[in-house]
């Protein structure tokens, strides 16, 4: 997949494209489906699937009061859209100059000029340009005099709401990870790199691999989960196949000690002896939550509860649970 990061990036002729436009924020099941449309019709065209985007939430600019945390970050959601099967995404940087600009400003440069657009795929409630005057009707009526048509994809719904990134952020700050996996079509990751901790875990009997704290992606809520930990195999600037372990994670301040003073992610490889994750890049994600975070009165009670959580996870992650 190729990655744009300005459309002065875009080489000369590179359409025809077929263009799906969003935040694509966790790359949802109703974000697929707008690229799922956009794939095929781009079978009918000849064409590219290209996903547009911004490199944050345009609420962190217009409204930071109102910004909500995002579930991914920009590398996680180009890697995502890769997996959805687009074949470029161009990220635009969402800055005061690209706000400024009129819709008819917007279409022209984006979806004409560079991308060379034969049709334009966005979502029900699609607003762009200067003070959100562009919407789909707009977007329509631009096209036909600019060679592209429009097709307003539909919301995904199910539980009797619409599928967003704000119902699956609601479900990771419960914890529900289960069903934020239904919304997102996988299990909800985080990425970072392994870092030193207090090697509280080894001497318990348990060592985990500590995520530095400025991981990438929305932290669910404090508990310990199942789940799978990814290396993604950067050892000293090589790169090999990732792999892919069965882990237990925690994720909290460790209230037992209370020496912790950030949340943390931290992940217990099972039966993961002679591992040694520390500068490697890593994913966790979250299968199933065991437990809430509680404080322990005394080591003998923390490794007595540790010992049923990790059999808990074992059991939690066999084919079939």
């Amino acid at each position: 997949m190729i990655v744009f990061r300005d459309p002065a990036e875009v080489p000369a002729g590179f359409g025809p494209s077929v263009v799906a436009i969003g935040k694509f924020d966790g790359v949802h099941s109703g974000h697929r489906a707008v690229i799922d449309r956009a794939r095929v019709a781009a079978m009918d065209d000849g064409a590219r699937v290209v996903a547009v985007t911004f490199d944050r939430n345009p609420l962190a600019l217009l409204r930071p009061d109102r910004c909500p945390e995002p579930l991914v970050s920009v590398d996680q959601k180009i890697a995502l859209l890769a997996e959805a099967g687009v074949d470029a995404v161009l990220v635009l940087r969402f800055d005061e100059e690209l706000a400024a600009l009129a819709p008819e400003e917007f279409a022209q440069r984006i979806l004409v000029d560079a991308l060379y657009a034969v049709c334009v795929m966005v979502g029900v409630d699609f607003r762009f340009g200067r003070g959100g005057a562009g919407d789909p009707a707009f977007l329509t009526t631009f096209g036909e005099t600019h060679g592209f048509t429009v097709d307003v994809v539909g919301d995904v719904q199910g539980g009797g709401r619409r599928v967003s990134s704000t119902w699956v952020r609601e479900m990771l700050a419960a914890g529900q990870v289960e069903d934020a996996a239904r919304l997102l079509g996988r299990p909800h990751a985080v990425r970072a790199e392994v870092v030193h901790g207090l090697k509280r875990g080894r001497e318990l009997g348990y060592p985990t691999a500590n995520l530095s704290t400025d991981a990438e992606g929305f932290i669910p809520a404090d508990g310990v989960y199942a789940g799978w930990l990814i290396d993604e195999g950067t050892d000293a600037g090589r790169v090999r196949a990732a792999t892919r372990y069965p882990a237990a994670v925690s994720v909290g301040t460790n209230p037992t000690f209370d020496d912790v003073p950030q949340r943390q992610v931290e992940a217990y490889v099972l039966d993961g002896t002679g591992l040694d994750l520390y500068g490697h890049t890593v994913q966790v994600q979250f299968t199933a939550r065991i437990r809430g975070m509680v404080r322990f009165e005394g080591i003998e009670a923390l490794i007595e509860r540790m010992d049923a959580d990790v059999a808990e996870v074992r059991a939690a992650l066999q084919p079939g649970a």
